[in-house]
């Protein structure tokens, strides 16, 4: 969820409309290459064989440590892109979130990969009909979605906690978690959009992207869970 303070001046829907238009073009610019480095860095290293190291330790440790290691990083990277007027800041933490995101996707790229034959190409695909049919309903409507804000962030926080009962107590929270999370995903996509034409400083355009991947990232991660549930 974005930080209001960054919404204090310079407002993507005060600008004039070719500025506007620019501004969302360098965000889904910069969103595309983040979503290709994550798919480069991911063939890297299961061509690499580094994959299967890296799944077998974070599959043996310990999960919440992983979760929490990961939450961490992402706090930082989206509160550095948010906060910075700097671009090399603001490319640094989205690079930083994209290499994470990455590596927290490993383990469960590789039981899909392992298990469940074409659920990756099958959730990737899901995915982008999802995005891009949520992107037009902002584009199309035009409608403030700023709203959303406060379900999002409880929907978050109830989320979270369940994931780590389920790790302290070792239940399996099934299907009807992930749906309820693409759902969530769904709701952050709508309000991450809107947030991009209306809210966002002109300068901002990388935080943009960053914030937009994280959405997708959180979509496809558990719109693959179904696939892969669904092949067992």
């Amino acid at each position: 969820m974005q930080n209001q303070s960054i919404y204090n001046t310079g407002a993507v829907i005060d600008l004039d409309v070719n500025r506007r238009a620019t501004f969302v073009a360098r965000t889904y610019a910069h969103l595309t290459g983040a979503i290709f480095a994550f798919t480069l860095i991911e063939v890297w290293l299961f061509k690499s064989g580094l994959a299967e190291h890296i799944a077998r330790t974070l599959l043996g440790g310990s999960w919440l440590l992983v979760l929490g290691g990961f939450m961490i990083i992402g706090w930082l990277a989206t509160k550095v892109a948010q906060s910075s007027s700097s671009l090399a800041l603001q490319y640094a933490a989205l690079a930083g979130y994209v290499a994470a995101e990455a590596t927290i996707f490993v383990p469960l790229l590789y039981v899909a990969n392992q298990f469940a034959p074409g659920a990756i190409s099958s959730a990737a695909a899901v995915t982008f009909v999802g995005f891009s049919g949520l992107t037009a309903v902002v584009f199309i409507t035009r409608k403030d979605f700023s709203f959303l804000r406060g379900l999002l962030m409880w929907g978050m926080v109830i989320a979270l906690v369940l994931i780590v009962a389920s790790a302290l107590f070792g239940f399996n929270m099934g299907t009807w978690f992930s749906v309820g999370m693409v759902a969530l995903a769904g709701g952050a996509i709508l309000f991450e959009t809107s947030n991009v034409l209306r809210y966002y400083p002109e300068d901002r355009y990388v935080a943009a992207a960053l914030s937009l991947f994280a959405s997708v990232a959180l979509m496809f991660w558990y719109v693959l869970r179904l696939f892969i549930s669904a092949r067992d």
